[in-house]
């Protein structure tokens, strides 16, 4: 009764299109859910997200949910979740690319899911790191411990989206990221979490700093890669 109530004064909108929810729709409507541009990723291990890593850093699998395009739902979705505060848009990507990862079966040898660190003057901004969701539906669903504390981020910049290819593949040349960890961590299998994969220089670099753990290995899963 309260819930509906809520919703009469401050109805919910789709963040694919803005249209209004109608009851039993959470977070996008069923017409944008049917829209998705899917990767299917989880079906071809040497997909092209995996070919993104190739000749760079040894990887075990990548995958990502759908296809991020300029003015589309997904995008619609990813800036609600990172510039509007709508969290449920990771929580919804997690238990939908939960589904998918499932069907690999490397998954049983992930140990911990580490999302890719906001530096603490962005976190301090935004409020919340926007994959954190995302990691605890994948957690819950997987049964996999969700790690947020073994990445660190130790210098500040720009918004990626911001920065042209050239200034993204220069990541690669900074040591942006560290791992702080134990002996505890050695050998472990680690799944790396982000919101879009674009040119991959962002997560090479977390790779970087994670295979630094002896006897480590690293997989990746995006919510969207950049199409």
């Amino acid at each position: 009764m309260f819930q509906s109530i809520i919703r009469l004064f401050f109805p919910e909108v789709c963040a694919g299109c803005h249209s209004l929810l109608l009851s039993g729709e959470k977070v996008i409507c069923t017409a944008c859910l049917h829209e998705l541009p899917l990767t299917l990723h989880h079906l071809y291990p040497e997909n092209e997200a995996f070919k993104k890593f190739y000749g760079k850093i040894p990887i075990g699998f990548v995958v990502t949910y759908a296809y991020f395009q300029k003015t589309g739902i997904v995008q619609k979705m990813i800036h609600s979740l990172k510039y509007e505060g709508n969290e449920a848009v990771g929580t919804l990507f997690g238990h939908w690319i939960s589904k998918d990862l499932k069907t690999i079966t490397e998954i049983d040898t992930i140990n911990q899911i580490v999302p890719v660190p906001l530096h603490s003057r962005k976190l301090r901004l935004r409020g919340y790191n926007q994959v954190a969701k995302f990691g605890m539906a994948l957690s819950e669903n997987l049964q996999i411990p969700y790690n947020d504390s073994i990445l660190k981020r130790k210098i500040y910049s720009k918004t990626q989206t911001k920065k042209d290819l050239l200034h993204r593949t220069e990541i690669n040349k900074q040591n942006i990221f560290e791992a702080e960890y134990s002996l505890s961590h050695h050998n472990q299998h680690f799944l790396l979490i982000d919101d879009v994969l674009t040119t991959g220089s962002t997560l090479e670099a977390c790779c970087r700093a994670l295979l630094h753990i002896p006897g480590s290995k690293v997989s990746i899963a995006c919510m969207a890669m950049t199409h």
